[in-house]
């Protein structure tokens, strides 16, 4: 496979791929500061505290003879998530990890030499730094050379999240390199200049780059104490720390709550899951509208990682909050709009990878949304299968007829434009791609539950 897309930037090394193995290359140039990195102690004292992805050196050949120095094998991170998927908290948590990670990496006489969000990870329910590489030695009474990073990336966009409305998030997906300060500091309420984190890192900061801007600026002649880079990290710890958000007011955000289900009803529902998990003892599993997350659980008890997606950030906030609350570790929630995937971003489309990319997963749970694809979104049946095939091998669906009152919920404010939306339609739409292996019409409803194995492209149907 090679040296990977999103890994280019960074003259210090690069990752790579070879035989199913992820690797990174340490080149000569950042030698002197990995060796300072391992020796000083701060290497063992982020890995140990979970802030660092941890890493083995080996003798695999690299990718790049000619300036390599030494190859590393870090330890697996079991799905690439990006900023624009995170819900409020999560970014939030990632923030006050990086602000950690640079608190400990001083005390050692090192500093991060860039903030980057896409350098943090979520990995077993814990936000982690994934670049090794991100270390440099620092010259005493130097400034945080990642000041203005840190405040694109984090400040700038949970601040917009926290102050104005949380779908702003999604700007992160526009603006790859983090919030533009001038644009956050239009965009956030007045009242904002009254608080004196946001007015200095936000709004004074969005002048000063202004005025500055395309004037040369030697960082070398500029001085700062250490007490006074303490005291920096301190108030923007503050400052993270301070800005909340509370998950209500969305539509979907207390859905759960409104299904067509008895209380027996549900539970029926969910030990049929249960049942068709344990049929495929999946290692792997998307949760395609999770809501907050309960059938992810089923699939996280019976040791599958699972990847918990959701189109309302409140209802991925409330996912989120009770896998830190839980101390989960393989349930990761993340804001998707199915109909609206993360597509491939950056350089070549191909710095942050597109979502079908970055699986398959062993199996898909599909439940109470397709009519919401179907008539919400007007997608076809035919083109739902296959999406759901490309996703993943196994497919777990709830079929929702029109006489259900979530439909007709959907149907109340719009004509029923959707004569292929029934149970024979949906049969024969995923009939295409998939054998059935089992369907069970759920009591006291009128849905059904179906588990169907994919068959290979040139397969003839079953």
């Amino acid at each position: 496979m090679g040296q990977l897309p999103a890994s280019f930037r960074d003259p210090s090394g690069f990752v790579f791929a070879r035989d199913g193995v992820v690797y990174r290359q340490v080149n000569q140039v950042y030698r002197a500061d990995y060796d300072h990195l391992m020796s000083c102690g701060l290497y063992a004292d982020l890995a140990e505290a979970g802030l660092l992805v941890a890493h083995r050196e080996t003798d695999v050949a690299p990718e790049d003879p000619a300036v390599a120095y030494k190859v590393l094998v870090p330890q697996r991170v079991p799905f690439i998530s990006y900023p624009y998927e995170w819900c409020f908290s999560q970014l939030r948590d990632a923030a006050l990890a990086t602000l950690a990670i640079q608190r400990m990496a001083l005390d050692r006489g090192m500093s991060l030499k860039d903030a980057s969000a896409y350098n943090i990870q979520f990995a077993r329910g814990r936000p982690v730094l994934l670049d090794t590489l991100s270390f440099e030695r620092a010259p005493q009474a130097r400034p945080w050379v990642a000041y203005r990073q840190f405040c694109t990336h984090f400040l700038a966009p949970l601040a917009l999240m926290s102050r104005r409305d949380v779908r702003l998030g999604q700007l992160l997906r526009v603006h790859i390199d983090g919030i533009p300060l001038d644009l956050a500091a239009r965009l956030l309420p007045w009242r904002t200049r009254l608080s004196f984190a946001l007015a200095t890192h936000v709004h004074l900061h969005a002048r000063s780059q202004q005025r500055y801007a395309g004037k040369p600026v030697r960082l070398a002649g500029r001085a700062m104490s250490r007490t006074a880079l303490l005291g920096l990290l301190d108030n923007l710890r503050g400052a993270v720390a301070g800005l909340r958000w509370q998950p209500a007011g969305t539509e979907w955000g207390d859905y759960s709550k409104e299904e067509s289900y008895a209380p027996a009803a549900l539970q029926q529902k969910q030990r049929v899951v249960e049942d068709m998990l344990a049929r495929v003892r999946p290692a792997t599993v998307w949760d395609l509208g999770a809501n907050t997350g309960a059938f992810s659980r089923i699939a996280a008890r019976q040791g599958a990682e699972v990847i918990s997606f959701d189109v309302d950030p409140a209802a991925v906030e409330k996912n989120y909050r009770e896998v830190v609350r839980q101390k989960e570790t393989q349930v990761l929630p993340l804001v998707l709009d199915l109909a609206n995937p993360s597509p491939g971003l950056g350089w070549h489309h191909r710095e942050r990878t597109a979502l079908l990319e970055r699986g398959p997963a062993d199996l898909v749970l599909a439940l109470a949304l397709l009519h919401h694809l179907a008539i919400s979104n007007n997608v076809p049946l035919e083109r739902v299968t296959e999406f759901m095939a490309d996703a993943g091998r196994w497919l777990i669906m709830e079929f929702v007829p029109k006489d259900d009152p979530q439909v007709q919920r959907l149907l109340a404010t719009r004509a029923d434009v959707f004569p292929g939306y029934t149970r024979d339609g949906f049969e024969r739409a995923f009939a295409r791609r998939y054998d059935l292996r089992e369907a069970v019409a759920l009591p006291g409803s009128t849905r059904r539950l179906y588990l169907m194995e994919r068959r290979p492209p040139e397969a003839p149907c079953a």
